[in-house]
């Protein structure tokens, strides 16, 4: 009796469609990070959020911009050489209602570099709740651990509109309503909106 010899060609085809497969997941993982667009009275700033690092920041920054928290707030705090800061009050300079403060999530491998944004808090490690702040030089200083044991949250990183961070850095600030480093022409955020990518949010 003949045996006839079965061709591999089935078996490798089988294997390569799983592997492209394989590799379209891994694409379509990479490609789902949040990306969010600020648009600012001086121009659109897009951030791209890392969930893998920092998952309970971007659920917590997701669910801000998802209600509508941020459009109308300003970036209240600016310094150049450092950071510019905003989401936390109106341009009359009025706060609003936040959520509950969320766990530090700082070590999580993440640095404080140029354009990268993070959460800004009070002393208390664990008590960031609307605020953020995008570092417009490397600040290591803010990386944990810092000199109290902790550090500042990073969850993302400008991705489009460096340009327009340069430009909120060096705008003119004074000391305003006991408030130190606020720019004397308000820069507003007109809108903050989801882009793409928000499995997270709960």
């Amino acid at each position: 009796m003949m045996h006839v010899l079965k061709s591999p060609v089935p078996r490798l085809a089988a294997r390569c469609a799983a592997a492209f497969a394989a590799l379209a997941l891994s694409g379509a993982a990479l490609a789902a990070d949040p990306q969010v667009s600020l648009k600012t009275s001086v121009g659109e700033i897009v951030l791209e959020l890392n969930q893998e690092k920092a998952p309970v920041t971007v659920n917590n920054f997701l669910k801000y911009v998802k209600a509508g928290f941020y459009k109308g707030t300003i970036f209240h705090r600016v310094i150049d050489g450092f950071m510019i800061q905003g989401g936390g009050m109106d341009a009359q300079f009025h706060g609003r209602p936040t959520n509950k403060p969320i766990k530090n999530e700082s070590n999580n491998g993440l640095s404080n570099e140029k354009y990268s944004v993070a959460m800004a808090r009070e002393g208390n490690p664990d008590s960031a709740t609307s605020q953020f702040f995008i570092n417009v030089v490397d600040n290591p200083g803010l990386d944990y651990p810092n000199m109290n044991g902790s550090g500042y949250a990073v969850f993302g990183k400008v991705v489009k509109g460096q340009d327009v961070v340069d430009k909120i850095k060096g705008v003119v600030v004074d000391d305003v309503h006991g408030l130190e480093n606020v720019p004397v022409t308000p820069v507003v955020i007109q809108s903050a909106t989801l882009l793409k990518g928000d499995k997270l949010v709960k």
